[in-house]
């Protein structure tokens, strides 16, 4: 996999599953009340924590699943099972509902200034989905510094486009409206679902070429 195929690949596998512009909504639920500079902080908040925690798991997913005792290529079929589960809910608009359901059911357990870690941060940001991306991406690299450096800049590049959507929520909202959200929904599940197979394929070659 050449560089540019593995930055495609990784831009949209992050992109689509961590889902910045669904994340607007969410944002405004969990932030009622609060002022703008105190809606700035939270969001800043959330996409460092966000990152952070994506990080983490880029440099330790491989060395973790040794310590487990499995392979790449069973993580890559497991994984992509799990993305293909979440593309099945975008898809069938069951994702908005669930991402909606944990922030509210948080919200009512942590104190505001806690919502920037949770639920913001996790798991919306670096949620069981993105954390199974990500791995996947960082097991695809294959040590390679040049890939795990353009990982941790798409890692950079989708937690901003989140800052960007929680600052932008407002406006997000307004100018997609009910029925655009529905299709950017739907086309980000049919794509998230053609990875997930194609992290599956991926798997399968490798267990019976090696």
């Amino acid at each position: 996999m050449t560089i540019f195929d593995y930055l495609s690949a990784a831009i949209a596998t992050m992109l689509v599953v961590v889902d910045p512009p669904g994340l607007g909504p969410i944002f405004l639920g969990v932030t009622r009340g609060m002022t703008k500079p105190q809606r700035h902080s939270v969001g800043l908040r959330a996409s460092v924590i966000g990152f952070g925690v994506l990080a983490f798991f880029a440099v330790a997913g491989e060395p973790f699943l040794r310590l487990l005792g499995i392979t790449t290529p069973a993580f890559r079929i497991a994984g992509g099972l799990l993305l293909f589960a979440i593309a099945f809910e975008m898809v069938f608009d069951r994702s908005q509902v669930r991402k909606s359901e944990t922030a509210e059911t948080a919200i009512t357990k942590d104190f505001i200034s806690n919502v920037a870690a949770f639920p913001l941060a996790i798991p919306l940001i670096a949620g069981p989905g993105a954390i199974t991306g990500v791995m996947l991406l960082s097991a695809q690299a294959h040590g390679d510094l040049l890939k795990f450096a353009v990982l941790f800049l798409v890692l950079g590049f989708v937690t901003l486009c989140c800052f960007i959507s929680f600052k932008l929520a407002d406006v997000i909202n307004k100018l997609l409206g009910v029925t655009g959200n529905v299709v950017l929904t739907r086309l980000l599940g049919i794509v998230l679902a053609a990875l997930a197979v194609q992290f599956m394929v991926d798997g399968v070659r490798a267990i019976v070429v090696g």
